[in-house]
């Protein structure tokens, strides 16, 4: 029964440096039994609570460490547990929390020949669970115009996006050991043609006579009605 039994100052003085100053009155109006149940919640340690990003300054862990009797540079002498000797320099102890980003190599790398295509735009499907293939967005366009890669470029954005009739032109190619390719109409190309006419704007595909090649389409030449 702890009612009629005073705190000691030693005790009071220690609970003063853990919980501040700002608690201190409060604590000096509490009963004794609660001033034990304090002081045996932090006998074993000083429970801690902080923001995230926001925590505890150097100089605040600092003082910490004097009020606990440690080094304050938080470092300790560790010995070899085979030899019995003492480490030459001291070793920062203590525990840490630490945010792991779970981006693995082993998880993200994958690579493609050929695969599923999307039914409306006849493009690669995107992603490693798609079996998918490798994006060529906008600016990745404009490094390879830059450099002057045209062909790389072209080939690229038809034959191996979404050029159904180049594909298969290619890929006779390449048994034939020819190293030429024609490329086609993107079927982006003919997606964007039906999404105008559902606006309606019939967009039709003009044909001009040319010597070589009596059908030989203008694809510059569209119109509009």
């Amino acid at each position: 029964d702890y009612a009629n039994v005073k705190p000691p100052e030693a005790v009071m003085e220690r609970l003063k440096d853990v919980y501040g100053e700002q608690y201190f009155e409060d604590l000096e109006s509490r009963s004794t039994a609660s001033i034990v149940e304090l002081a045996t919640n932090v006998s074993a340690g000083v429970p801690m609570g902080t923001p995230v990003f926001d925590g505890a300054r150097e100089p605040d862990v600092s003082e910490m460490l004097i009020k606990a009797g440690i080094d304050s540079s938080g470092q300790s002498v560790l010995y070899d547990g085979r030899t019995g000797d003492a480490f030459d320099r001291k070793v920062t102890v203590g525990i840490i929390y630490m945010l792991k980003l779970h981006h693995l190599v082993d998880d993200k790398i994958h690579a493609r020949s050929i695969g599923p295509y999307s039914l409306v735009t006849q493009q690669p499907l995107g992603g490693k669970a798609q079996f998918g293939g490798q994006r060529f967005g906008e600016m990745e366009v404009w490094a390879l115009q830059a450099y002057g890669a045209a062909y790389t470029l072209q080939e690229m954005l038809t034959v191996k996006s979404d050029d159904v009739v180049g594909r298969t032109k290619v890929y006779e190619a390449i048994v034939k050991g020819d190293d030429t390719f024609e490329a086609g109409i993107p079927e982006s190309f003919n997606v964007l043609v039906k999404e105008m006419r559902s606006l309606g704007l019939n967009v039709e595909l003009k044909s001009i006579l040319d010597e070589d090649d009596a059908d030989q389409t203008d694809y510059s030449a569209i119109a509009a009605e």
